[in-house]
């Protein structure tokens, strides 16, 4: 019987799993249940494969998470970027800010020491961008530094905090209590805070990143190059 004739229901080599089907079926349990559920063994489960079929693609669940994250910043980052030094810096962290805000998890997982240096030329053009601007402000290596770090701590804090109060607020069962601050405000003690009293879940709900990152990045700018501009 020739090869074209061959039973279609006959046995042979499984089929081929390909890394998107991975990084896909990674997701799928990222999305579900967390990324710190997430295994290799999990994803081949997932997958109807043995374990090994994955290691063709991934050493093992730290690269499966560096390969994630890289491919989602290479899919979802893509800034069109200013000339203007500061301009570059606001407009690369908020490319940085928008990309992880919809994948929350990724931003903590970059926060394990190590990870940002593990990361691909798509990403890493993204870092280029605010070290370069700041160098180009004026700012020395170290200051340059010193700017990137503190806008990627203020990034990722806001969006990891806004994450997990959405979580926490789908979770948590409203309590019969008078006003928003449990047992009430002190206002002779507390003045400011029992004048905002239950206005402060509207007041912290609102998105304030974009004037917050200029902010920041306009006053780490001028604490570091004080000798750009010189007094008149």
């Amino acid at each position: 019987m020739s090869r074209s004739n061959a039973s279609p229901g006959r046995t042979g080599r499984p089929p081929t799993t390909s890394r998107a089907q991975i990084l896909s079926a990674a997701r799928q349990i990222i999305d579900r249940d967390g990324w710190d559920k997430l295994t290799v063994r999990r994803i081949a489960g997932e997958l109807g494969v043995g374990t090994t079929t994955l290691y063709h693609h991934v050493r093992d669940r730290e690269d499966l998470l560096i390969q994630l994250l890289n491919d989602h910043v290479e899919q979802t980052v893509h800034p069109d970027l200013p000339s203007a030094p500061r301009d570059r810096i606001v407009a690369a962290a908020t490319a940085i800010h928008d990309a992880l805000a919809a994948w929350p998890w990724a931003a903590e997982v970059l926060t394990v020491d190590g990870f940002l240096g593990r990361l691909d030329e798509p990403a890493l053009r993204v870092v280029e961008s605010i070290v370069g601007g700041a160098v180009e402000h004026g700012c020395t290596p170290e200051q340059a530094v010193d700017v990137f770090r503190d806008v990627w701590y203020y990034t990722v804090g806001e969006i990891l905090v806004r994450a997990r109060s959405r979580r926490t607020s789908a979770r948590v069962v409203p309590v019969d209590r008078d006003g928003f601050f449990v047992g009430g405000i002190d206002a002779v003690r507390l003045p400011h805070l029992a004048a905002i009293g239950d206005r402060w879940p509207e007041l912290a709900a609102r998105d304030t990143y974009p004037d917050g990152l200029a902010a920041l990045v306009d006053g780490l700018l001028a604490r570091a190059v004080p000798a750009a501009h010189p007094a008149p």
